[in-house]
């Protein structure tokens, strides 16, 4: 252990405290019950199914088929002009539709893009305590491997000397 309390000292005050920060994170993660999607308002469920709805291949095919229509039976007389050419009535439908769907569609991105950026951030964290975790490890490699030079260092010198004593003894 003296071996680890050795490196861990090593470590950058900064990083010392980044991991503890990181892994009093990890502990009040682990302490809280399962991961529970947030609630959401009744609000926010309606921006959800509104962009869900609206940007499906469903509505597009639905809205497309209605829009021929439209300006088929316009065009063709088969039913009184209720809208003619170039199809005003048609464009201000269109109009307010954007108009109102907009607002809705970017809520939905927004509360995406706050989900996003929270698990981003989660990534980031992970991150950053694995690159000093493996910078921990690095270092007690390093450490393994001085301790190994400096055995065989002594063991080289042990065998120098024994050789030495022994040629002495073999010259006397």
């Amino acid at each position: 252990m003296n071996t680890i309390s050795r490196l861990y000292h090593r470590l950058q005050e900064e990083e010392i405290d980044l991991l503890k920060q990181l892994r009093d994170k990890r502990r009040a993660r682990l302490e809280r019950p399962e991961y529970t999607a947030p609630q959401l308002s009744f609000g926010d469920r309606i921006a959800d199914g509104v962009a869900s709805t609206m940007g499906s291949w469903p509505f597009i095919i639905t809205q497309s088929i209605i829009l021929i229509g439209w300006m088929i039976l316009n065009i063709t007389a088969y039913m009184h002009h209720w809208d003619p050419y170039p199809f005003i009535l048609l464009n201000l439908a269109l109009s307010f539709q954007a108009a109102y769907a907009a607002p809705f569609i970017m809520m939905s991105q927004n509360r995406q893009a706050a989900l996003d950026r929270r698990d981003a951030q989660h990534d980031y964290d992970v991150n950053i305590k694995a690159e000093l975790e493996i910078e921990l490890l690095h270092q007690k490699i390093d450490q393994l491997r001085a301790t190994e030079v400096q055995e065989l260092i002594d063991l080289i010198k042990k065998l120098e000397a024994a050789l030495t004593a022994a040629r002495g003894t073999d010259e006397g």
